[in-house]
């Protein structure tokens, strides 16, 4: 019987220990929904952008990814965010979408202007930039490094001769 009163006991400090962290990792996460006005931007690509992203100012959160959907006209991906009543962000801030880590999720980076006009509440972001994809980042390297073997193919096969001479012939047996 007094085992048993043990074990029950040691079961709810390991409850209580687990609710603790719990508590932290929330707080420290900082997982809170950003209430303030509302307000879009329109990109080509979305790729990897969720629903409850963060919106963030030089890294600091400060509004949220409320919704995601597609205009029908212009078949841009829509972005529907929340942004906190005391940030006030210039006409001309840029709205772009920056990954968190190689592996981590994506978030809104928004970078404020010099427009001494706000946004106003269900306004829009004018200045947009979608990240490229890993396949297109691949591309351009795999180009830029047959650009560079070929410019470097070129200059040996031209070394040691004077400007304005031509390339020398090989003997002739």
């Amino acid at each position: 019987m007094r085992r048993n009163v043990i074990e029950t006991v040691l079961g709810g400090v390991v409850l209580a220990v687990a609710a603790v962290f719990l508590a932290f990792a929330y707080k420290s996460a900082d997982l809170r929904k950003v209430q303030g006005y509302d307000i879009t931007a329109n990109f080509n690509s979305i790729t990897g952008l969720q629903s409850g992203a963060d919106v963030r100012i030089s890294g600091v959160k400060v509004g949220t990814v409320t919704g995601l959907t597609l205009d029908p006209s212009t078949y841009q991906a829509v972005v529907h965010l929340s942004v906190d009543n005391s940030v006030k962000l210039p006409k001309d801030t840029a709205a772009v979408i920056a990954s968190e880590s190689l592996l981590g999720g994506k978030f809104l980076s928004l970078e404020p202007g010099g427009d001494p006009d706000a946004i106003k509440p269900n306004g829009k972001i004018e200045f947009t930039q979608s990240t490229p994809g890993l396949e297109q980042l691949l591309g351009q390297v795999i180009f830029s490094l047959q650009s560079m073997s070929k410019s470097g193919d070129q200059a040996s096969g031209q070394q040691g001769q004077a400007p304005g001479q031509a390339p020398a012939q090989p003997p002739k047996l």
